[in-house]
């Protein structure tokens, strides 16, 4: 099975910075596409950035110019460097993954257990 893990969350001021990682392990042939999403209290998972395997990225509006991901695929590993940090950014955050666990096989979409991001005003 691939397991996902989220580090890198926390409690930070406005205005200030934060660097999730996420690392994929287990029974893994190839990673594509990996991407960051959100979920504040009482709203909907939205979607935060993705980077395809080859690094192509996209954002969504509000982040771009403040978030960058980035992935090391030696580690299997996605990053997402957060700054400029407001409240309305508190929000759990959840990375994924498409992997394929074999040469023949699909891809199947994995989901990390998220991690707490806090920004105080």
């Amino acid at each position: 099975q691939v397991q996902l893990v989220e580090s890198g969350g926390g409690l930070v001021q406005a205005g200030g910075s934060l660097r999730l990682s996420c690392a994929a392990s287990g029974i893994i042939f190839s990673i594509g596409a990996m991407g960051w999403y959100r979920q504040a209290p009482g709203k909907q998972r939205e979607w935060v950035a993705t980077i395809t395997k080859g690094g192509t990225t996209g954002y969504a509006d509000s982040m771009k110019g403040r978030f960058t991901i980035s992935r090391d695929n030696a580690k299997n590993t996605v990053y997402l460097q957060m700054n400029s940090l407001k409240p309305e950014d508190t929000a759990v955050y959840y990375c994924n993954a498409q992997v394929t666990q074999s040469g023949t096989s699909g891809y199947s979409t994995y989901w990390g257990q998220g991690t707490q991001v806090t920004v105080s005003s």
